[in-house]
C-alpha cells in the first residue's frame, strides 16, 4: 500500500490510446483533394456564369432592337412563322411515323421468331420471311405511287417525274 501512495502517476486517470480513432474524429476539415477541386472548379464556374450573363445581355439587346422590326414586318413574319411551324411539325411527325413503323416491324420479326421457334423454324427462315414481306410492301407502295401518278396525268394535273 505504501507504494501506491508514493507513486503520483498511479492516482491519475490513464489515457486510452486508440489504434483507429472513430471516423468522426479523423478529419477536422476538407481534404487536400477537395480543396484542389474547389480551387480548380471555382474559376471555371465563374467564367461560365460570366458567359451566361453576357449571353443574357446580348439577348436582351437583340430583342430590344428586333421587337420594333417584328411589329413593322408582322404581316410577313406571322405567315412565315406559321409555315415554318407547319414544316417542322411535318418533319417531326414523319420521323415519329418512321420510328413507329420500324418498331412495329421489329415487333413483328420478334413475334414471328418466337412463334416459329416451337415449330422448328430457324431464325434465318424467320428473317427471310420478314424480308419477303418487306419486299412485298415496298413493291405494293411503288405500285400505289405509280397508280396515283397515272391518275394525275390522266386528270391533267401538273405532276411531273
Amino acid at each position: 500500500m505504501a507504494d501506491r501512495d508514493r507513486d503520483p502517476d498511479r492516482n491519475q486517470p490513464q489515457e486510452i490510446q486508440l489504434l483507429h480513432p472513430p471516423p468522426h474524429y479523423r478529419q477536422t476539415g476538407p481534404s487536400n483533394t477537395q480543396i484542389v477541386a474547389v480551387l480548380t472548379l471555382l474559376p471555371v464556374g465563374g467564367s461560365l456564369l460570366a458567359l451566361a450573363a453576357l449571353t443574357l445581355t446580348g439577348t436582351l439587346i437583340g430583342l430590344s432592337i428586333a421587337i420594333p422590326l417584328f411589329i413593322i414586318f408582322s404581316p410577313v413574319i406571322v405567315p412565315a412563322t406559321i409555315a415554318i411551324t407547319m414544316a417542322v411539325a411535318g418533319f417531326l411527325s414523319s420521323g415519329a411515323f418512321g420510328l413507329t413503323g420500324l418498331s412495329s416491324l421489329n415487333y413483328g420479326l420478334k413475334r414471328m421468331i418466337r412463334a416459329n421457334a416451337g415449330a422448328g423454324v430457324g431464325k434465318g427462315q424467320a428473317k427471310r420471311g420478314m424480308w419477303d414481306m418487306l419486299g412485298y410492301v415496298g413493291q405494293k407502295t411503288k405500285d400505289v405511287g405509280q397508280n396515283m401518278e397515272n391518275k394525275a396525268h390522266e386528270g391533267g394535273g401538273a405532276v411531273r417525274t
